[in-house]
């Protein structure tokens, strides 16, 4: 990440009540988006650069707006302009669930509960003005596997059949994410920010949102790419989770197909961030989403992908949970 400010960020931040704010940046995402915190007056704020054309920020307002207005804790927008991608935010603070757990492992369970009881209030919701999830979507994504990780490994794999047993995974579930809820899409440790106590969290990164299964964000947090969590408490969090909202269906079964549809993307993801991206670091993530990957790829409304997967990546990779890479 450069440390170059943003093209106007003066003019905005002027026009917005901060003129001569004090401007730190901050680590960077896996995106082109920027951040900033701005500090006047004993007050701060988050500064977001998401420049066109790479970045933009409408898709984020929209879900901020959404999110806030159905009492969902989102970061207030202070002040907006987004043809030069500048927005200012609410500062939720420093206390990442991520970094909080780290430093307080004793209090996993409450945490989780909360990020859970969380998630149930969205879930509770009419579904907010997103687009569906649909089986384009779900196979694009899927498909980072094999146009990212295959190439990287030296496979040379059955495309054709992989969109297709995809396909056979996905199609019966289809019909249950009618009439679908909210999924953020990135619902996990370093997204979620505690304010205040363990019992409040505040929302980040759902700029992706769409209309979707209630399994995706639950997945999405307890098959976490960025954190251990034992299957001990995956289970107990699941159970949890179908306690309080009692979803019905084969919601296990569904649970496995997206989280392995989801892994799939991820390993695709990391690959293409250090192939394309120059950021090698996502790599030391990839044991950990492919491990939960073969347990989803396990469950028998599977068996399609894992065919494929027994047919098309050698033994030994998956051994390795995923393989080296020369970086």
């Amino acid at each position: 990440m450069t440390d170059q400010l943003p093209d106007g960020v003066d003019a905005f931040l002027a026009s917005a009540g901060w003129r001569d704010a004090a401007i730190e940046p901050l680590a960077g995402d896996a995106s082109f988006r920027r951040y900033f915190r701005v500090r006047r007056d004993g007050k701060s704020a988050m500064l977001m650069d998401a420049p066109p054309p790479n970045e933009n920020p409408t898709p984020f307002l929209r879900a901020a707006k959404w999110l806030d207005a159905n009492g969902m804790r989102a970061p207030i927008i202070l002040a907006e302009d987004a043809a030069r991608g500048l927005v200012l935010l609410e500062d939720f603070g420093e206390v990442r669930m991520r970094e909080y757990l780290d430093q307080w492992p004793d209090d996993e369970r409450a945490v989780y509960q909360a990020a859970i009881d969380a998630l149930v209030d969205l879930h509770r919701l009419p579904p907010g003005p997103f687009l569906d999830y649909s089986m384009q979507e779900y196979q694009r994504e899927a498909r980072m596997f094999v146009d990212w990780y295959c190439p990287a490994q030296g496979l040379y794999v059955d495309g054709p059949g992989y969109t297709a047993a995809w396909e056979a995974a996905l199609k019966d579930m289809l019909p249950r994410q009618r009439p679908g809820v909210t999924v953020l899409r990135d619902y996990h440790a370093e997204n979620l920010m505690l304010l205040g106590s363990l019992h409040q969290q505040g929302l980040l990164d759902f700029q992706d949102a769409l209309v979707g299964h209630p399994a995706y964000d639950l997945v999405s947090l307890l098959q976490d790419a960025r954190r251990d969590v034992s299957p001990q408490l995956e289970a107990e969090m699941f159970d949890y989770y179908v306690e309080k909202t009692a979803p019905g269906g084969d919601f296990l079964a569904d649970y496995a197909r997206l989280g392995a549809q989801r892994n799939a993307k991820i390993v695709g993801i990391f690959v293409r961030l250090w192939k394309r991206d120059g950021k090698p670091r996502y790599l030391g993530y990839i044991p950990r989403v492919w491990a939960a990957m073969e347990r989803d790829l396990a469950h028998p409304a599977l068996a399609p992908v894992k065919a494929w997967f027994d047919a098309n990546i050698p033994a030994e990779l998956r051994a390795a949970a995923g393989g080296n890479f020369a970086v």
